[in-house]
């Protein structure tokens, strides 16, 4: 599996990973506006977190009381997320799957999904089973939070995929990494996401992630989901 050799190391070497405890800023921001504007209660709610790599978000969230499970396909991250947990004295689930594949879940099981930056790394083929899945997974009147790659005015996006191309639409390869991404357009996030959900929130971020030492300003997807 190509991909998980490529997080593995990537965990050890931590080249785009912070490796921060901390929940990612926009997220409690996405969290807050929808205990205020669609009073969803921050605590009792069976959560799921696509890609938790070390559970800098799982943990916070099962610190509000809430059941949480993370996946992820990175054996020395999840390793992390459960020795985090243990130290909080926190019992989240923590299982290795990819989220290519379907979900061992029964239906309409979480109120809360979230994708951070995860699925950028699917195959076309691998992500039409994951949207399948989140859809089926989720429960009616949940919520799916998404931070998906930006193609829109992102200059770095545009250059990879000239330089680096991958083998799909919008794909390019980073070759240190050894992983294949996936950018999206406005048009083709709607209309790929649109079959499965209907979109509550959607807007830009910017953020300026690091590799070999050198700072790239990158445009991300911030989006809340919910299930048709």
């Amino acid at each position: 599996m190509p991909q998980k050799s490529a997080w593995e190391k990537e965990y050890q070497q931590s080249i785009l990973v912070t490796g921060d405890d901390r929940p990612q800023n926009f997220l409690v921001q996405f969290l807050k506006y929808l205990k205020k504007e669609k009073k969803l209660p921050m605590e009792d709610l069976a959560v799921l977190d696509l890609g938790c790599g070390t559970g800098r978000n799982s943990n916070y969230l099962a610190q509000r009381g809430n059941t949480v499970c993370g996946l992820d396909i990175a054996e020395n991250a999840l390793q992390t997320a459960t020795a985090r947990a243990k130290k909080l004295g926190l019992e989240v689930e923590y299982r290795k799957q990819s989220i290519g594949r379907p979900l061992l879940f029964g239906e309409a099981h979480f109120d809360l999904i979230l994708d951070i930056t995860t699925s950028n790394s699917l195959k076309s083929s691998e992500r039409e089973v994951y949207l399948k899945e989140v859809s089926r997974v989720l429960k009616p009147g949940g919520f799916f939070i998404l931070r998906a790659l930006c193609k829109d005015g992102d200059q770095n996006a545009q250059n990879l995929l000239k330089s680096s191309p991958g083998g799909e639409l919008d794909t390019y390869y980073l070759k240190d990494l050894k992983l294949t991404e996936r950018v999206f357009s406005e048009k083709d996030l709607k209309d790929l996401y649109g079959r499965y959900f209907v979109f509550d929130k959607l807007a830009k971020d910017v953020g300026y992630p690091q590799m070999k030492g050198v700072t790239y300003k990158r445009k991300y997807w911030l989006a809340i989901l919910r299930k048709k």
